[in-house]
Order: structure tokens, then sequence, then C-alpha cells
């Protein structure tokens, strides 16, 4: 949980806009609470592992991830895989070269 708690210090302080932390379904209330006390906004989808991914941040960006709407990362379409990463603030760089490769296996696909 502290690497939680971090995440939200970095939110506060402006240094990221969007979190993405996973966590055990014993930690999901904590969570929770956490996060309403503070006032940000979130949206938590469960995973097949039983597991929970929580995004958390500014209000547009959870709107944005409630607006794509898919609970399972691996269904993301290569634009929408793209916009996340960058909405996380992964190198622009390596996530434009990751939507490259994206598509690419798209194309072989319905080749």
């Amino acid at each position: 949980m502290e690497v939680f708690i971090h995440h939200i210090y970095e939110f506060e302080k402006g240094i990221r806009n969007l979190i993405l932390h996973t966590i055990s379904p014993k930690h999901l209330e904590f969570v929770k609470k956490r996060l309403e006390s503070k006032g940000i906004s979130y949206k938590i989808y469960e995973i097949s592992n039983g597991n929970y991914n929580v995004f958390f941040g500014s209000k547009s960006c959870i709107e944005v991830i409630k607006k794509i709407g898919k609970s399972n990362l691996s269904r993301y379409t290569a634009e929408e895989d793209f916009i996340l990463g960058i909405m996380l603030g992964y190198d622009r760089k390596k996530q434009c070269e990751r939507y490259i490769q994206f598509k690419e296996k798209e194309n072989l696909k319905t080749s």
C-alpha cells in the first residue's frame, strides 16, 4: 500500500494526472475510502485473476476511461491503448513504437 499512498502524493503534487494501480481484494475497501476521503475520481475494474485495476486521478481522465468502457486492458484497440499510455505518462516515443507494432499485428491478422 506504500506505492498506492505514493501515487496519491504524486497526483496531489501534479506529477501525474492519471494512475493505474493493481490491488488485491483485501485492499479494495481501504483504497475506495482513501480516494473518496480525498475527493479523487476513480474507476475500478475487477480483473480475471480476482485482483482489481484502480484508475484514479483527474476527473476528465477518469471520464475518458469510463467512455472507453473496457474493463479488460487486452481488449483495448491500438488507439485506446495509445491514449491510455500517454495519459498514464508513459514514454511518448515508446508508445508510438508500441502503437506501430500493434497496428502491424492487426494488419497481419486481416490480410
